[in-house]
């Protein structure tokens, strides 16, 4: 296959992307733990992918508050030393000729005091997740249901962290407000009880969602910025929306009120109906006429198709590219890819 979307240069925004290739946001876990700053190795990681003519280069999960962190090894965007640590990373990008952006990542409730200097995990109400933490391998806490004070602190920590992936040379920013992390715990019923204004109506549990894509997008331009959701839990695998089109709707108009105009719907199965017969990405395309990524266990032949239908305007890839560093230059070539493998890819950064 010759892959004539895929690999097809495309304008998304302020973004001119060599190919509509994207590279998912994965936990690698090598930066400092201690300081959350990133070495001349994760430039390296990042640089290869660049070469390699991947179109957009979505970072792994970077935390924008010391109790935002999941686990061990998690790189920061919330201190200076930490967005100049960052500069070393976009630089060897950007002489590569690609483009990056900044994952923001606030896991709330799924941490434990043991990675947050002994605090309670942050939450929209006080119940505790099921399961163990990744790889401190101790059950999740308790969370502490937030104040108003801290939900008002947490918004500035996601613009403060945004003004400084702009001061390390990012492209732009992600949230990340799916797979059960805090954003995401506001916005479902399952994690939500509260009966404040962050609570009850699907409009009040996507509050702070939009808050902190208007203080984001204040900083770095809403035409930069990009909102990650999903019906998926990480600690709830059976979990499932009730109703799938209405969350959607719900959604999208809130992507619309902030004037967002890139999001990242995220599945583990892209081709997996959710509601009718219908897919995940094609309920949201109904709705939406901005720009969409597609996620979830593509292959590149699924991708080409997909971005050809309409449905998608970019495609992600996540292990593939552990296993292909050249993953681009695969495809051009018609060589076959490499197979991941967790006991070789996940313990290198190559």
């Amino acid at each position: 296959m010759t892959y004539n979307e895929l690999l097809q240069p495309v304008r998304i925004g302020d973004w001119r992307l060599r190919t509509r290739i994207a590279m998912a946001p994965m936990t690698r876990g090598f930066a400092d733990d201690a300081t959350g700053a990133v070495n001349e190795n994760i430039a390296a990681y990042y640089r290869k992918r660049a070469e390699d003519g991947i179109g957009l280069i979505i970072t792994e999960g970077i935390t924008p508050s010391p109790l935002g962190k999941g686990t061990f090894g998690v790189p920061g965007l919330y201190a200076k030393e930490q967005a100049n640590s960052w500069r070393g990373v976009t630089e060897a990008v950007h002489d590569a000729g690609g483009t990056i952006i900044a994952q923001l990542w606030h896991v709330g409730r799924l941490t434990h005091p043991d990675l947050i200097g002994g605090r309670a995990p942050q939450a929209p109400s006080a119940l505790q997740a099921e399961g163990l933490v990744h790889r401190l391998r101790k059950p999740f806490a308790m969370p502490s249901a937030m104040t108003a004070d801290e939900i008002r602190q947490v918004v500035w920590d996601y613009e403060r962290a945004a003004r400084y992936a702009v001061e390390a040379g990012f492209d732009g920013v992600e949230i990340h407000g799916a797979h059960g992390y805090l954003i995401d715990q506001f916005a479902s019923t399952s994690t939500n009880s509260r009966a404040d204004r962050y609570g009850g109506s699907r409009s009040n549990r996507l509050r702070l969602m939009k808050e902190a894509l208007e203080a984001v997008g204040g900083a770095v331009g809403m035409e930069r910025v990009i909102l990650r959701f999903s019906e998926l839990k990480d600690d709830q695998p059976g979990f499932r929306w009730e109703e799938p089109e209405a969350e959607i709707e719900a959604f999208v108009d809130a992507f619309r009120e902030v004037g967002l105009r890139v999001i990242h719907p995220s599945t583990n199965s892209f081709a997996q109906p959710i509601a009718g017969g219908r897919k995940f990405h094609e309920l949201v395309r109904q709705r939406w006429d901005g720009a969409i990524i597609g996620v979830g266990g593509l292959t590149a032949d699924a991708a080409d198709e997909a971005i050809r239908a309409g449905i998608i305007d970019l495609a992600a890839f996540g292990r593939p590219l552990l296993a292909n560093p050249d993953f681009a230059a695969r495809l051009r070539g018609g060589q076959p890819l490499v197979a991941y493998e967790p006991s070789v890819h996940l313990k290198t950064l190559t």
